[in-house]
C-alpha cells in the first residue's frame, strides 16, 4: 500500500527524470552535501548531445541577466513541506462554494496549487508591487539547499515580515524586484489553460524589465498585447507628467488564445509574380492540409510562367485524405508582404513549428500551387479608464472607504475579463488579492450573464499600519480587508439582481498555508532520537483536525479543492467522502479499521481510498484491506499517511 508523500512537488528532480527520459546518457549519480548519491545531470554529457543550438562559454549572446536569478530559478522548483488549513468560521457556504480564498504568501500557495491546478486556470490577473520605491517586495531566502529548504518549510509562517521596503537606495533595486517575479510567473504559467491567458498591471518603473522576464517565461510568441491604461495624472519626480499604467498580456499558447467578439486568425495567400525577382526553393512538409482539390497524383513536371506567375513543382504532389502526403519542393519568384518575404528565404524549409504565421494549408487554383498562410492578429484593444476614485468609490458602496489605498476598480477587471472567451466553471486566478477586486469583478459578471466562473483569491496576511483607517476600523491585515469585501459585495449583487442570481455562488472556501500536519520526523527522521521516537506514538501533529488531513491530501492527490465534502457513518466509522465517491477518507487511529468495514465502504465504488496507518491493527490487516478492494473495487486507488 503506497504511502502519500505530503509535500509538494520537487520540480529539480521531475526536469532530471525528464532530461533522463530524453538522453539517458547524461544522467549520473553523484553525491550531494551530505554524502547521499542521487540522479545528477552530466551537462558537459548534454552540451554534446546539444551542440548544435546550445550557447556555451563566455560568447555574447541575447537574454536577460540579473544577481539572483539562478536562485530564484531555484527557489520555484524546491519542494516545500506545507499545506493548507480550511477555516470555516471565515468562509461563507463552506461546504457548497465553488471559489477559493488562500490566506498566506502566494510562493507558497502556487506551489502547493501546482498538482491540482495544472493547466485548469483559464484566467490570471495581478497587480503585484510596482517597484516605486515606497512598496513591499517579498523576501524570499534563496541561499539554501532543496534539503535545507524543505527543513525550513516546516517551521511556522513568518506572516509580514516575509515582507520588506524596496527602496530606491538598494543597491538591488530591480534584482530583488525581479527575482520576487521570477518564481511566482513561472509557476503560474503551469497553471494556466492552453487557452489561458495572464494580465499583469505594472507601471513606467519596470514594465520593460517585466516584459522580458515574461518573453522569456511565457514566451515571446505568446505576447498578445500591451494595454495603456488612463489614470488621474500625477506629478512625479521630475516635474513630469505621468498619466498612463499599463497591462501586459500574455497568452499560455497564441495559437489556441481566443478574444471574445475578435476574429482569431486572419488567412492571406502568398503570391507569385514579377520576374526579377529571385527564385527561392521552398520545401512544404506532408500532413498540410489541400484545398481546392482532390485526392490523387498530380506529376511534378507542370511549369507556369507569365507576367504575374512563375511556379515550379520540383517534386510530385500526392494528396491523399485531403492532406500532403508527401513533402514537396516548390521554386517560385514571390511577390508577397514583407512577412512572407522572412518566411521565404533562399533554400529555406519552413515548417509548422519553425514560423510565426503558422503554414497550414496548401491552396490549389486551377493549375497554381500555393501556400495558404494562416496568421493570428488581434484588434486594438482600446484604452481603459482605470481612474482610481472609482476603485475606492467600489469599496465606499460596500462601506468599506479609505480601508485599502489604490484599489483597482470592479470596471477595470470587469473589462479586462469581457475581452476573454469563458467556457462554462473556468477559473479566475489572482494570487496579489488585495482588496480582493478580482473576486467581486467575477461574481458581477456571474450575475449579469449567468456565467460560471469560479474564483480563487491569494493575499498574505499583511499587517495594517496602527495608525492606518483599516487597523482602527478593527483590521489586522490585508486579508481580513479582502475577505470582508467578498461578502458584503457578494450579498450586494445578489440582492440588486433577483430573481437572475438565485443560483449565484458568492461563497468562498478559505484555506491558509501553513506548515505541514505531518510530525517534523515524518520529513527529517534523522534529526530525531531513539527516546524522543519511542515518546512519539503518531506522525500527525496533534493539533491537526480532520478536515486539515483531509486537504492535505486533496493536494497530494491533485484533487479540486472546491469540490463538496460530505461526512458519512459507515459501519461505525466516520469517512469523509468528496463529491460523492472521488475520493474517500477515514481518519481513525486506535486500529479500527476491520473488513467488514472496508467491504461496505468498497460498496461506494470510491476511485481514491485514504487511511491512516495507525488505523490498522497490524500488517495482515493492510494486506487483507487491499485484496478486499481488489475484489469489490477494482478501480479503486488505496493509500495511507
Amino acid at each position: 500500500m503506497e504511502k502519500m508523500d505530503m509535500h509538494s512537488q520537487d520540480f529539480s528532480r521531475e526536469n532530471i527524470d525528464k532530461i533522463g527520459e530524453l538522453f539517458p546518457n547524461c544522467i549520473v549519480e553523484a553525491k550531494d552535501e551530505e554524502g547521499i548519491l542521487r540522479k545528477s545531470i552530466d551537462f558537459d554529457q548534454l552540451r554534446q548531445e546539444l551542440s548544435d543550438s546550445i550557447a556555451e562559454g563566455p560568447q555574447e549572446r541575447y537574454m536577460l541577466n540579473w544577481p539572483g536569478k539562478r536562485e530564484a530559478l531555484l527557489t520555484a522548483n524546491a519542494p516545500m513541506a506545507k499545506t493548507l488549513r480550511p477555516c470555516r468560521e471565515e468562509s461563507v457556504n463552506f461546504d457548497t462554494t465553488e471559489n477559493l480564498f488562500i490566506e498566506g504568501d502566494n510562493l507558497d500557495a502556487l506551489k502547493l496549487m501546482q498538482d491540482t491546478y495544472l493547466g485548469k486556470i483559464k484566467m490570471i490577473y495581478i497587480d503585484p508591487p510596482y517597484n516605486t520605491g515606497n512598496d513591499f517586495v517579498y523576501e524570499d531566502d534563496f541561499a539554501e539547499s532543496t534539503e535545507e529548504f524543505l527543513k525550513k518549510s516546516n517551521q511556522k509562517d513568518e506572516e509580514g515580515n516575509r515582507l520588506v521596503t524596496n527602496s530606491e537606495s538598494n543597491g538591488r533595486f530591480h534584482s530583488d524586484w525581479l527575482s520576487m517575479m521570477y518564481p511566482r510567473l513561472k509557476l503560474s504559467r503551469n497553471l494556466l489553460k492552453d487557452d489561458g491567458v495572464i494580465f499583469i498591471s505594472i507601471d513606467d518603473n519596470e514594465i520593460e524589465n517585466l516584459k522580458k522576464i515574461c518573453n522569456e517565461v511565457f514566451g515571446e510568441k505568446n505576447f498578445v498585447c500591451n494595454i495603456v491604461v488612463n489614470r488621474a495624472s500625477e506629478i512625479a519626480s521630475n516635474n513630469t507628467i505621468s498619466k498612463h499604467e499599463y497591462v501586459l498580456v500574455y497568452s499560455r499558447n497564441i495559437l489556441n488564445f481566443e478574444v471574445k467578439g475578435i476574429v482569431k486568425n486572419t488567412i492571406s495567400r502568398g503570391t507569385v509574380g514579377n520576374r526579377d525577382q529571385t527564385m527561392p526553393i521552398i520545401e512544404f512538409p506532408q500532413g498540410l492540409k489541400c484545398v481546392n482539390i482532390e485526392d490523387g497524383v498530380y506529376e511534378h513536371t507542370r511549369k507556369i510562367e507569365g507576367s504575374q506567375e512563375n511556379i515550379e513543382n520540383l517534386d510530385k504532389i500526392i494528396v491523399k485524405n485531403g492532406k500532403l502526403y508527401n513533402n514537396v519542393r516548390m521554386k517560385a519568384r514571390w511577390r508577397s508582404s514583407n512577412d512572407m518575404r522572412n518566411f521565404f528565404n533562399n533554400e529555406c524549409k519552413p515548417t509548422p513549428a519553425k514560423i510565426s504565421g503558422l503554414i497550414e494549408e496548401i491552396y490549389f487554383d486551377g493549375d497554381r500551387f500555393m501556400p495558404q498562410i494562416k496568421k493570428k492578429t488581434f484588434e486594438k484593444i482600446s484604452s481603459i479608464i482605470l481612474g482610481q476614485k472609482r476603485g475606492s468609490n467600489d469599496l465606499s458602496l460596500l462601506g468599506m472607504n479609505m480601508l485599502f489605498d489604490f484599489p483597482k476598480s470592479v470596471r477595470f477587471i470587469y473589462q479586462l475579463s469581457s475581452y476573454i472567451k469563458f467556457d462554462n466553471s473556468d477559473i479566475i486566478l489572482d494570487f496579489f488579492a488585495g482588496s480582493a477586486t478580482t473576486a467581486h469583478a467575477v461574481m458581477q459578471l456571474n450575475a449579469e450573464d449567468g456565467g460560471n466562473r469560479k474564483f480563487i483569491m491569494v493575499q498574505l496576511p499583511e499587517a495594517c499600519d496602527e495608525k492606518s483607517e483599516a487597523f482602527k476600523a478593527g483590521y489586522k491585515n490585508i486579508a481580513e480587508i479582502a475577505k470582508e469585501r467578498i461578502r458584503r459585495a457578494g450579498k450586494k449583487i445578489k440582492e440588486e439582481s433577483g430573481l437572475n442570481a438565485l443560483d449565484l455562488d458568492i461563497g468562498f472556501r478559505v484555506l491558509k498555508v501553513d506548515s505541514s500536519n505531518m510530525q517534523d520526523v515524518y520529513y527529517n527522521p534523522d534529526d530525531y532520537s531513539q527516546d524522543l521516537l519511542t515518546r512519539m506514538t503518531d506522525n500527525i501533529k496533534t493539533d491537526r483536525s480532520k478536515e486539515d488531513l483531509l486537504f492535505q491530501i486533496l493536494l497530494d492527490w491533485g484533487v479540486d479543492l472546491s469540490l463538496p465534502i460530505t461526512k458519512k457513518n459507515v459501519a461505525g466509522n466516520e469517512v469523509l467522502f468528496v463529491s460523492d465517491n472521488a475520493l474517500a477518507a477515514c481518519f481513525v487511529n486506535k486500529g479500527e479499521i476491520t473488513e467488514d468495514f472496508c467491504k461496505e465502504l468498497a460498496t461506494y465504488k470510491p476511485l481514491r481510498v485514504v487511511f491512516r496507518d495507525a488505523g490498522f491493527q497490524n500488517d495482515s490487516m493492510k494486506i487483507n484491506v487491499e485484496q478486499i478492494f481488489k475484489l469489490l473495487s477494482p478501480n479503486t486507488e488505496i493509500k495511507t499517511i
